[in-house]
Formats: structure tokens, sequence, C-alpha cells
């Protein structure tokens, strides 16, 4: 074989070569990594998820945390935090009904607004504004201002949960949504009053509903309804974690459609079942504010 023939043979197999590993490489199949194990559901039963439900009722008689808080949607918060994404702030919260809420400006720590109630009154300070706002806890009057909006039992209801009443229709299933699967108890309530006439048909209502992560049958998600079956507040908890000798959601979420806002709640640090003097819940006008009855101003106020 001359020199020239050789070459040209090698140059041969070389391509051959080329022509053959191309075509290995086109069959090669991409090996697609396995899909994530789901996560292994617990089971329980109605009677159990009630009894853990009015465990953790009864399990938070009070807190002292400290927290920041994020305004995710609506309107009613933005006259007090529209230029903060993010406040720091502290909740102290005493059964049955204490809370104080303090909202400061980030780094600096300034108050952006003090706020709190007795269960009958409420009371809410806006320094920046030299205002200084009260009236009754329960007012359920819609407003389109802010300020008479602004409800210190909001957080109660996220914070204290009612226990569940054992004398009353629960209706229990399993569901499924698109993130995770869920138990839930849906309770009912009597519509009617006075004492019940025998014979005559019960009228009922859904009072509360709520849902149980099974991963590990932590309460997910709390929503309440009114007379009318609108709800007037929807609940999210996430983040479980132990405070103490107790666990309490490191997460809350709370939207109020009626009002139009949702107020999201991360814990930082938390101190369960402490008492928490009366005088903390306490609230006196500063001097040199403006006092605002709720539901008695006029004219449009912004905070």
């Amino acid at each position: 074989m001359t020199q020239k023939r050789a070459l040209v043979c090698a140059r041969g197999g070389l391509a051959t070569l080329v022509v053959v590993l191309g075509g290995c490489a086109a069959q090669q199949k991409t090996v697609q990594a396995p899909a994530s194990v789901p996560a292994q559901l617990l089971t329980a039963t109605k009677q159990q998820l009630v009894a853990a439900y009015n465990q953790q009722a009864s399990a938070i008689q009070s807190i002292n945390a400290s927290v920041s808080m994020k305004l995710t949607a609506g309107t009613s918060y933005s006259g007090v935090m529209k230029q903060y994404h993010e406040i720091n702030g502290f909740i102290l919260a005493q059964k049955p009904a204490d809370i104080r809420v303090i909202g400061q400006a980030p780094i600096v720590g300034t108050t952006i607004f003090d706020m709190a109630s007795d269960g009958s009154t409420f009371h809410m300070y806006v320094p920046s504004k030299g205002t200084f706002v009260e009236g009754p806890a329960d007012l359920e009057k819609e407003s389109a201002k802010a300020i008479e909006n602004l409800r210190p039992k909001h957080l109660v209801e996220a914070i204290f949960w009612n226990p569940v009443p054992t004398d009353e229709p629960i209706l229990f299933e399993a569901g499924d949504e698109a993130e995770a699967r869920y138990y839930t108890l849906t309770i009912a309530a009597n519509t009617g009053s006075g004492e019940p006439v025998t014979g005559a048909p019960q009228d009922w209502r859904i009072e509360r509903r709520i849902w149980f992560d099974r991963v590990d049958l932590s309460v997910a998600r709390v929503q309440i309804y009114d007379a009318s079956g609108e709800v007037t507040s929807d609940v999210r908890y996430d983040d479980w974690k132990a405070f103490g000798n107790v666990r309490f959601p490191g997460d809350v979420v709370i939207t109020r459609p009626q009002e139009g806002y949702e107020l999201e709640i991360q814990i930082k640090k938390l101190t369960p079942n402490q008492p928490i003097p009366q005088e903390r819940f306490q609230m006196k006008q500063p001097a040199g504010t403006k006092l605002v009855n709720v539901g008695e101003a006029t004219g449009e106020l912004k905070i």
C-alpha cells in the first residue's frame, strides 16, 4: 500500500468513526430525574381532629411576639403602611380579647401606628398624623375609610381559636387541592333564635371550616362565615414550630374579603402564656392629638 493510499484509508476510517459515533450520539436518550416521592399522608378520624384543634385552642392563653407585617393585597392598611413594603412590630395578646399591636418603620424603628383593644373598645394612635382613634371593637360597618376597617379583633380571631362545640353538627371530609391534600371539618350553627320547637325543622348554616394538612395534621386554614353565608375571615397558617412547650404558626396570613385586605404576619420571636399586665393594653390620647370617633367622623379621613 502506497503512503498516499494509506492516508486516504486512514481518513476514510476516521470519517466512518465520526459517523458511527454521531449516530450513537443521536440515539442516546435523556435520563429524566425521578419525580420527588410524595409525602407520606397521615390519617385521622373526625374525633381525633376535633380533639387536636380544641387542645391547640386551649394551649394558647397569651402571646408576646416580635413580628414582621406585610400588606399583600387590598387597600385598607395602605394609609399607614403604603410607603413600606414590610414593617416590623410587636403583638401582645391575652385571652379573652385583649390585644396591642405596634407597627414600626424598618431600620429606624419609629412607630407608624399603635393600636389596642379590650374586646369592647379599640384605640389607634398614628403619630405621623397626630390622630387618636377610638370606637367600638365589634363595629361591622363597612367603610371606604381605611381607618374604619382597621380592627385589632381581626388579629384576635386569628390568634385565639374558639373550641369546636361537640354538640353541633360537624361534617368531615378528605379533599385535594393543587398544592396539598387536606382533611376538613365543617362546623354548623343553628340560625334559629330561642328554644327549638319540638318537631320543627332546624335551620343550619356554616359557622366555620377548618383545614388540616395531611402531611402532619397541622391546622393549615380556618374560614369563618357570617349568617348570610359570606366568608368574613380566611386565615392561613404555616411554618408551625415549638415556642417553649406549645406550638404556634410562624406564618399567619389574614384575609378579610369584606374589608378588602390581606395581611401577612411572620413571627420572629414569641413568648407564650406569660401573664401580661392589664395596663399594657390601655391607651390614653396623647396631648395635642386629634380625637376621631369611628362611625361619627364626617368627610374622608386619611391616615
